[in-house]
């Protein structure tokens, strides 16, 4: 992770500091800060960054479209949202314009952090409250639900399957012949791309949602003497 360098676009200078700080604390390099669209292109350019946070409410402009037009300039950026308002509509057309992500600006550190690991991995990135309208005025929350698991690989789902049966890392790891940390990143990853916060959670959203096979258990009869 400490290849990885952002570029943060945002006018509150305190909020940018404060995201530059939880970012490096976590082995991710920050290499600029711009505050105006008009600052803002020419660092792109500069800095080449691996991701750009782009506050959508900058003061010359709006945020949405410049980072629209660093993506159609080709840049080899990521480019995510941060805003202060929970707006679908925004959303919407930030994903439509190719943003990887967008995150509510008084989102947990702890879960920022996961949501910005996920988007380096090359996952989108939506909130969980707004997924319904995300997807659609009408959507029902099955169609939510599945904006959020279509982010999983087959081997999350697996690892996923695995939580719901109860089964510790080290179980995990030897029934799917991998390591202990491969095991503790596909969990990680699960719990980003899922929205929660532990392994319980996990596992209660997929069984809720029937997102995996909940084994049966056999009721056992005991003989007669």
């Amino acid at each position: 992770m400490t290849s990885t360098r952002v570029l943060i676009i945002d006018d509150h200078a305190l909020f940018a500091e404060a995201i530059r700080l939880t970012l490096e604390d976590h082995g991710i390099l920050v290499v600029g800060i711009a505050h105006s669209v008009e600052e803002a292109l020419p660092a792109v350019h500069r800095l080449r960054p691996d991701l750009t946070l782009v506050d959508i409410g900058l003061p010359d402009g709006s945020g949405l479209t410049l980072g629209k037009r660093i993506l159609q300039e080709g840049h080899a950026t990521r480019v995510v949202a941060l805003s202060a308002l929970e707006d679908a509509r925004a959303v919407r057309e930030a994903l439509r314009a190719g943003f990887q992500g967008y995150i509510i600006k008084d989102t947990p550190i702890s879960s920022f952090i996961r949501a910005i690991e996920a988007v380096l991995s090359g996952e989108v990135v939506v909130p969980r409250t707004l997924a319904p309208r995300v997807a659609g005025m009408r959507s029902s929350e099955e169609e939510a639900v599945a904006l959020l698991v279509d982010q999983l690989t087959p081997k999350e789902r697996e690892v996923l399957e695995l939580l719901v049966q109860g089964a510790s890392g080290q179980s995990i790891a030897r029934s799917l012949g991998i390591s202990p940390n491969t095991v503790r990143t596909h969990v990680q990853n699960v719990l980003t791309k899922l929205q929660v916060r532990s392994r319980l959670e996990a596992a209660t959203f997929a069984v809720r949602h029937r997102i995996v096979a909940v084994p049966h258990q056999e009721r056992r009869t005991a003989d007669a003497s």
